[in-house]
């Protein structure tokens, strides 16, 4: 869709196979899913300003695609899916949202994740990770998650204005959510059929906390608060990562771990100039 190959390190591992396609070709997926030890479903129109963009193909990628997989898959495959926490919507005010919380999605792209996870949980045979909004340096990010997007504007633009600045989310590095699917392939007969949020949990911050972090490693950063914009994705919550930690998982990086890296990897790649205002 967005014409980029983050797999070209990969060609010289003489292991490695690409087939290019979609995971809504029927023929496609009763072709290769049923010979595959482990599957984790990626594909995804990803947040609320993509999938209202484009419904019809949100729920044929989300959803669709998702149960042609079930469909296909053989029996003892294992499935690690990618969920958002975004599920959890607006939380209780300094409760923190647990695997158990009710699930109040506020966008299509919540729900229709919710209704994803459901479809998994039928089957018992899977692990659901629900991540926290991903931050870090990768050969195929995006600028428009939370963290990337500040800290680019913070060293491109040295100002962002802020709205809805007291609306808190987790954070997790990319790395640590690779480092969780081997995690639970390690620890499948004890975490199957289970839900775990992942997230960092000293990282449940609101977007001013969060350009106050920024600007500990950039102190020319200049933010403001303004009632300019309004989030259609009205996510406001704390999230409990305990679930996860008593099996063992520590994330490896921290906030400022990645806030570090991106600032080296935004003065390396100077990507192009972001088609989002200065605001946030």
């Amino acid at each position: 869709m967005y014409g980029q190959a983050p797999f070209l390190d990969l060609c010289a591992e003489p292991d490695f196979t690409f087939h290019r396609g979609d995971t809504r070709d029927p023929e496609l997926m009763r072709r290769l899913v049923p010979h595959a030890d482990v599957i984790i479903p990626l594909a995804c129109l990803t947040g609320a300003f993509a999938c209202d963009r484009d419904p019809w193909a949100a729920r044929a990628i989300i959803v669709d695609a998702l149960q042609l997989i079930l469909d296909v898959r053989r029996p003892g495959s294992r499935l690690l899916y990618p969920n958002t926490n975004s599920g959890y919507g607006i939380g209780e005010r300094d409760k923190y949202c647990t695997e158990d919380s009710p699930l109040r999605p506020v966008s299509l792209y919540g729900r229709l994740k919710v209704e994803a996870e459901a479809l998994l949980l039928q089957t018992g045979d899977c692990i659901v990770y629900r991540l926290a909004t991903v931050f870090g340096a990768a050969p195929r990010m995006r600028l428009d998650l939370l963290v990337n997007d500040f800290v680019y504007r913070a060293l491109r633009d040295r100002f962002v204005v802020l709205y809805e600045a007291d609306s808190r989310r987790n954070y997790i590095h990319v790395r640590d959510i690779a480092r969780a699917f081997l995690h639970g392939l390690d620890r499948w007969e004890t975490m199957r059929g289970e839900i775990y949020n992942v997230g960092l949990s000293d990282a449940n911050l609101s977007k001013r906390e969060l350009c106050t972090r920024i600007r500990e490693h950039l102190p020319s950063f200049y933010f403001v608060e303004a009632a300019v914009g309004e989030d259609p994705d009205k996510r406001d919550y704390l999230v409990s990562n305990d679930k996860i930690a008593l099996t063992g998982f520590r994330p490896a990086y921290s906030l400022d771990d990645g806030i570090r890296e991106l600032l080296m990897a935004y003065r390396i790649a100077s990507p192009v100039k972001s088609t989002f205002t200065n605001q946030a």
